[in-house]
């Protein structure tokens, strides 16, 4: 195929062109030939994932595109950086990677973009309407968009991603085209009781499920509760991304390009069905965790970042009580902004708690030693902690997190699962 260029998008690539548009727009271009695409398309939005500090190249990219007088033209997001702009001594690192990081991610402010600094900017109002074409970047979020707002995004990764927020443009391949979003897989999960639906670390582990059977095949979900929010759907994008390759999975009744079954399907027979059973729950729950034993040397919650109702339901668990390991609540400024409000922040800090802000544990060094056990309730905690930062991970719901954390060893509640 052929790539056409409308004459307004031609114009952008003139020698008289500012050149930080000029080279954004050239990466499209170049991006666009190599997976096919006949045309661009306009965006709406982006959220930016190339702020994330993982070697100077990343710095020199952003910088030149502010040397070029480049600008999102969309309105962007940032995903985390390296640092905890907040309290930027927590982390672990030299001076180069403290300055190069600091640069990067003042960079992309130059470019225009908003300091958001979450992975989760879903739940920070950047929520795109249904139907609109974006460009995100970071594997959850792009989860997110595309199954639970219905917005349209490809998987945009590290300088492709503000590459599209300067040009306004996007490749018309993959997830942003209609056919291309249609379930070809079904995974059934209508022989499983409510109780364990009920179960907010089924979600994660439901993710799992089919990240790993499915990889980057669109799947929709059949016999989940039609009131899920965000925050399992959040959960089941995340690990599902983690464990595979996920960037759109449909729920029967939830989604809102799923209806019906037959709408996720787009009135075609899937390619196959899956049945999930609980001892395949059971299983997969069990493969979240790499450590054995009661020791537990932290807490790492957050990731996706926490949201509001999450934190809540933490100090609700924990009761005034104080914790016995170090818990790591990794999340946005908004939430914090939210917790400050009715002095939430104080009483979780008073108890042991130390929020982690702009960035998270997994993906700059925080955590005060390279080895030991971390729990956590995120399937994507659980999929990255050991290769990330040497700590081995159990994994088990907020429920059992909170217990262990107070006992200061693991307890895990076993009956839901059965």
């Amino acid at each position: 195929m052929n790539l056409t260029l409308t004459p307004e998008e031609q114009s952008w690539l003139a020698d008289d062109a500012p050149a930080g548009r000029a080279m954004a727009m050239r990466i499209v271009t170049r991006a666009a030939e190599f997976l096919g695409a006949e045309a661009l398309v306009p965006i709406t939005s982006a959220h930016i994932d190339g702020c994330l500090y993982h070697g100077d190249a990343g710095v020199h990219f952003a910088e030149k595109l502010v040397s070029g007088d480049a600008q999102a033209v969309v309105p962007a997001t940032l995903n985390v950086g390296a640092l905890d702009l907040s309290n930027p001594g927590r982390v672990r690192a030299d001076e180069h990677f403290r300055t190069m990081a600091r640069r990067q991610m003042d960079a992309y402010l130059a470019l225009g973009c908003q300091p958001t600094w979450t992975c989760a900017p879903y739940q920070a109002g950047h929520r795109p309407a249904l139907g609109d074409q974006v460009a995100w970047g970071e594997s959850n979020a792009i989860a997110f968009v595309n199954s639970v707002l219905g917005a349209r995004s490809e998987r945009y990764g590290d300088l492709l991603d503000i590459s599209c927020a300067i040009a306004g443009r996007v490749p018309y391949v993959g997830l942003h085209r209609t056919e291309n979003r249609r379930a070809r897989l079904i995974f059934d999960t209508g022989g499983l009781s409510d109780s364990l639906k009920a179960l907010d670390a089924f979600y994660p582990v439901l993710g799992a499920i089919i990240g790993k059977a499915a990889g980057a095949t669109i799947a929709v979900i059949n016999g989940l509760p039609g009131a899920l929010g965000d925050d399992a759907l959040k959960a089941v994008g995340a690990a599902a991304a983690s464990k595979g390759a996920v960037g759109l999975f449909h729920v029967a009744g939830v989604t809102p390009e799923a209806a019906t079954l037959g709408d996720a399907l787009q009135d075609s027979a899937p390619e196959a069905t899956i049945t999930i059973t609980a001892d395949g729950v059971r299983a997969a729950r069990d493969d979240l965790s790499n450590a054995t034993g009661d020791a537990v040397d932290c807490l790492a919650l957050g990731s996706p970042h926490f949201s509001e109702a999450e934190t809540r339901a933490l100090a609700a668990l924990a009761d005034g009580r104080k914790f016995r390991i170090p818990v790591y609540v990794c999340t946005g400024r908004h939430i914090i902004d939210a917790l400050e409000a009715d002095g939430l922040r104080r009483d979780l800090e008073a108890q042991g708690v130390e929020f982690i802000v702009d960035t998270c544990v997994v993906v700059t060094p925080i955590l005060k030693r390279m080895d030991g056990v971390l729990m956590t309730n995120s399937g994507k905690f659980a999929h990255y902690t050991l290769p990330n930062t040497g700590y081995g991970v159990i994994f088990g719901s907020l429920a059992d997190c909170v217990r262990s954390a107070l006992a200061g060893k693991v307890m895990r509640e076993d009956a839901a699962w059965q």
